[in-house]
């Protein structure tokens, strides 16, 4: 089992290793989540990022990624567990034909762990061999208040009641990130269980080290490039700014289409890797396209 990092300059090697490049800030709050067992809060746009640390972390780390994905109506019960009402019946079917199992018996069986489905936070406090798994709790913000109600106090003892079964707690806490994109605000009860952290866009110099990390293929200037255009394309009025993800796509793109360096042809063509809305793809195509990238290789000429 791999410890944890020794300080945040090993966290910062650790997660660069595995692809994640980010800030002293960020590499602080997560050593000290590691350090002293708290839940990490990651809130900040989407594609900036909040999903992929924990991806990392478990890799660095040497464990399990156990992700629970939140929706609108996520309850406590399908986060935890289910019972497998298919092999249930078949198994009633089978003990009525065969008429050897009592009724007792048989309510015994058809509850136990063979018939379970376990879903993320039970999985995640259970023993894993590698050690405690991470758990991504990813956009918690999409779920309702009695759903955060619940999280709070799962969260504050590390396990869940299973009526047919009993209390499951965890013999080691599993290592848990939230993630939010901050749709709606969420109750500071939770957050106050956590330690907190904005996850903003990258600056110029980290989004590039980025981009060379995931997308090592890319030339360098053509990754100057990429970059100086993504980050003057979020300062235009736009309903959804791109991400680093949204850059790292679309230097695939570029890649995939053996372009050497950015033309307001082949920046129109590609936008619907950057832009997910179709008014934002409309207002930029064309003469803004040409605007934006004009202006872009100014600035790099500047740097140089």
């Amino acid at each position: 089992m791999v410890g944890i990092p020794a300080s945040i300059d090993d966290t910062l090697a650790g997660l660069s290793d595995e692809g994640y490049v980010c800030g002293r800030d960020l590499g602080t709050v997560v050593y000290l989540s590691l350090k002293l067992g708290k839940p990490l809060f990651l809130e900040g746009e989407a594609g900036v990022g909040k999903t992929e640390i924990a991806k990392a972390l478990a890799a660095m780390l040497g464990r399990q990624l156990i992700r629970l994905q939140c929706y609108e109506g996520l309850d406590a019960a399908s986060a935890i567990y289910e019972w497998n009402f298919a092999a249930q019946m078949i198994a009633i079917r089978t003990a009525e034909a065969s008429g050897g199992a009592s009724r007792e018996e048989l309510q015994t069986e058809l509850f136990s762990q063979d018939y379970m489905i376990k879903r993320p936070l039970l999985q995640a406090m259970e023993p894993h061999a590698e050690g405690p798994p991470i758990l991504l709790i990813d956009e918690v913000d999409r779920t309702d208040e009695p759903f955060e109600a619940f999280l709070l106090e799962a969260l504050s003892d590390f396990q869940v009641t299973i009526p047919e079964v009993g209390t499951v707690k965890a013999e080691e806490p599993p290592v848990v990130i939230l993630t939010s994109n901050r749709t709606r605000e969420v109750h500071d009860a939770l957050k106050r269980r956590c330690l907190y952290h904005w996850v903003d866009y990258p600056a110029f110099e980290r989004e590039l080290a980025i981009l060379h990390a995931r997308v090592p293929d890319c030339a360098a200037t053509l990754s100057k490039e990429i970059v100086t255009f993504v980050q003057a394309l979020r300062g235009e009025d736009l309903f959804k700014n791109p991400g680093v993800a949204e850059t790292i796509d679309w230097a695939r793109c570029l890649i995939a289409l053996d372009a050497v360096a950015l033309s307001p042809e082949v920046v129109s063509e590609t936008l619907g890797a950057l832009l997910k809305y179709q008014d934002d793809i409309a207002k930029i195509a064309g003469s803004e396209a040409t605007r934006i990238l004009n202006e872009a290789r100014q600035q790099l000429a500047q740097a140089s």
